[in-house]
This record gives structure tokens, C-alpha cells and sequence, in this order.
């Protein structure tokens, strides 16, 4: 491989591109960015550089789709990025199914299985598929690898993968899938790094963003999380309800009489952090807001945190060390030591100092006598889904 070759990454979803090049061999970040407001209002453009220079910005009075985003990233490339050249792009895909394990060269055959998936993640999948559609017009030459988020929990016993139905329903592919998977994949990678005895540990890794999950790994491999046969279930998130139970759902459209697509807007889109407390969904805002519902918000997420962590510490047998990452986990210290302060009964305990005031990139924030480490790792599935496309593009 020259020196100028690199591979890209691009994580879509419904309404941005969020975009990152990586310089081969060594996968070393040259630049990254994101369009924002594709389909609605006025589309932006940003680029930046490995050092956070802006090399790019661009706006347009009208809203962009996919295939026109993508092709804005194509004719960047050739214009902006002198001396790289993409070999390959790598794709975050949020649900394989069964069928997909591990990544996946993406040609029109596997791209019609996954279309057959949209039921099961459907304000998700399309939009990570619509970016592949168009490369393949744009650039048809070009070399592109799906990674999924289910990919990782594919390893979990079947027993936590199971729900308790007849098998003619479970035969059909509705069981227990889990996702964010590249991130825990991550997690699961750079932790031994920075402490070797946890490669064969025991650890819960809290994935807190927008959407927000937990999974139980034991030496690396999932073995239990709180998502299940969709990316609406476990925790209360952003605008997501987490886990409800099904007799609601059954009374919202029979006794309420709602509509399954008005259903499907409240679970996906009304509840969580936003519907509890009436006022957003974004954790800071509701961290600087005195209304006793934002309170109440934050409050129902951090037990819904220790319910599950519960649960998953029962999965391993026991507690090695807990990971906090995601835009809530990395950036919340009040959540984090809520968190913590529930989980005193498994011995984790926080140092209120580097809690407070981390340190950049990885790093453990748990008091010298805590029994748990506690850690925060900065969520990195692009280097995942890097690392992956590089692995398919060397055996091709």
C-alpha cells in the first residue's frame, strides 16, 4: 500500500453523515466531519483536519439527501484531499440479523438481505444502507465493508438470546440481538491496553449517548445487554422509552385507540429523557434546568442504570471494573457518581477528584480501595469499523 492510500468511514444516519479518512497501514485519523440537516432546513458541511483545523465548510439553502451528500464528500475528496487516495469505505450498519457475524463485503446481493431487515430497525437501517446505495452508483469500482452493531452479541449463550415464545415465532429471527456493538467491541480491545489483568475480567460497559445500552463482557465477549430484538429497549434514552412492558403497548392501540405508527413515534421519538421531563433530551440541558421534572428525568435513568447493572453483574457471576462511555457517560460526572453511589453495594467507588476532572483519552476514575475499577473509555467505533475495513481490504 502507498503512503497516500487511506480508507474512509461513514456512519449515517437519518438526518446527518458523520464521516472520518484513516491513513494506511497504521489507520492514524487524517481527517473527519459531518453534514448535518440532510432532508430538512439549510445542509451544512465541516471538515477538520487530525489537529481539529477546519479544511472545509460548506452550506446550502436547501436541504441535501443522501445521495447528493455523497456525492458533496466524493467531489470534496477529489478536491481537498491532494495525495489520498480512498481504497476502501467501511460502513456502520446497525442490524446484520442472524446471518451477518462479523464484517461483510456490501455488493447488491447482501445489500437485498439487509433490506429485508428494515422491520427490525426501521428509523435506523435505511439510513445507513441510503449512503451505500449511492457509492455504489457514484463510485461502483469502489471497494465497501458493512459492520454491524449486532455483530459483537452474536457470541452471548443462547439463553440470552432467547425470548420465551413458540418457536414458530422464534424460528423467524425474533430473539434477543443487542447492539452498539462496535462500541463495546472497542471498549473490549483498549481496555486490557491500559490494565492487562482485565483481558480475562469480568466488566459492564454503560454506553450512554442518545441512545444508551449496557452490555455484560466477560474476557472480551458479550454476554448479556439490555437492547433486545430492537434498539428501543433497556434504558429510558434520549427520546426512546427503554424497556416497557408489551400489555402497554397492546393498551395504547386497543383501549386508546392509537394508530401503530403513532405508537411507534411515542416509544421512538417522545419518550425517554425528552418525555419524562417535557423539556429535552439532551442530558445538559436538563443537568442545568431547576424544573423538578428534568430531576425526575435523570433520576429514573440513573436507577434504570443500577436495575441493570445489577442484572448484568448477575450474568458474570460478579464485578471487575465498570465502563462509562458515550456522550452522557463521557461527559456527565454527576451521572457517573449517581451511578456509582448505587453501585457502592458492588464495590465500586469513585475518586470525586478525577471523576470531577479526568483526564483526556482513557482513563481509570475509581478511588486507589475500590474493589471495581471504574473507567471512562471515549467511544471509537469509526477506529472499529477502520480496523475492520482494513482487515477485509488486505484478504481481498
Amino acid at each position: 500500500m502507498g503512503a497516500s492510500d487511506c480508507v474512509a468511514v461513514i456512519n449515517a444516519g437519518s438526518s446527518s453523515i458523520k464521516f472520518s479518512v484513516h491513513r494506511l497501514p497504521d489507520l492514524a485519523l487524517a481527517f473527519k466531519g459531518r453534514i448535518e440537516n440532510l432532508y430538512r432546513g439549510a445542509t451544512r458541511f465541516i471538515a477538520q483536519d487530525a489537529d481539529g483545523a477546519t479544511v472545509g465548510e460548506h452550506s446550502w439553502p436547501d436541504a441535501l439527501d443522501h445521495h447528493a451528500g455523497m456525492a458533496f464528500l466524493i467531489d470534496f475528496a477529489e478536491r481537498e484531499l491532494e495525495g489520498y487516495r480512498v481504497r476502501a469505505v467501511g460502513h456502520r450498519i446497525v442490524h446484520g440479523g442472524v446471518e451477518y457475524s462479523g464484517p461483510q463485503r456490501l455488493d447488491e446481493t447482501v445489500l437485498e438481505r439487509l433490506e429485508r431487515l428494515v422491520p427490525l430497525a426501521p428509523l435506523h437501517l435505511p439510513h445507513n444502507l441510503a449512503p451505500v446505495r449511492a457509492l455504489m452508483a457514484l463510485a461502483p469500482g469502489l471497494m465497501q465493508v458493512g459492520c454491524f452493531d449486532t455483530a459483537f452479541h452474536t457470541a452471548q449463550p443462547a439463553l440470552a438470546q432467547a425470548f420465551a415464545l413458540p418457536p414458530e415465532i422464534t424460528d423467524l429471527g425474533i430473539r434477543r440481538y443487542g447492539f452498539h456493538g462496535l462500541s463495546y467491541e472497542y471498549i473490549a480491545a483498549t481496555l486490557p491496553q491500559h490494565d492487562p489483568a482485565l483481558a480475562g475480567a469480568r466488566v459492564v460497559a454503560a454506553h450512554l449517548g442518545n441512545g444508551a445500552s449496557m452490555c455484560a463482557m466477560h474476557g472480551g465477549r458479550s454476554v448479556a445487554s439490555t437492547m433486545g430484538f430492537t434498539a428501543v429497549d433497556g434504558l429510558p434514552m434520549g427520546t426512546r422509552c427503554g424497556a416497557l412492558d408489551p400489555g402497554v403497548v397492546i393498551y395504547l392501540i386497543e383501549e386508546l385507540g392509537m394508530k401503530v405508527s403513532s405508537v411507534q413515534r411515542l416509544m421512538y421519538q417522545e419518550s425517554g429523557l425528552l418525555g419524562v421531563s417535557g423539556l429535552s433530551s439532551d442530558m445538559r440541558t436538563l443537568e442545568a434546568s431547576s424544573d423538578p421534572r428534568a430531576q425526575l428525568a435523570i433520576d429514573l435513568m440513573v436507577y434504570r442504570i443500577g436495575r441493570e447493572l445489577g442484572s448484568l453483574a448477575a450474568s458474570l457471576g460478579g464485578l471487575d471494573a465498570l465502563v462509562f462511555s458515550g456522550g452522557i457517560g463521557e461527559n456527565s460526572a454527576r451521572l457517573r457518581a449517581a451511578v456509582c453511589r448505587d453501585a457502592a453495594w458492588l464495590g465500586a467507588e469513585l475518586d470525586e477528584s478525577l471523576n470531577a476532572a479526568p483526564p483526556p483519552g482513557v482513563a481509570r476514575i475509581s478511588a486507589p480501595a475500590s474493589r471495581v475499577s471504574v473507567w471512562l473509555v471515549p467511544a471509537n467505533e469509526e477506529l472499529m469499523i477502520a480496523r475492520h475495513t482494513l482487515d477485509l481490504l488486505e484478504t481481498a
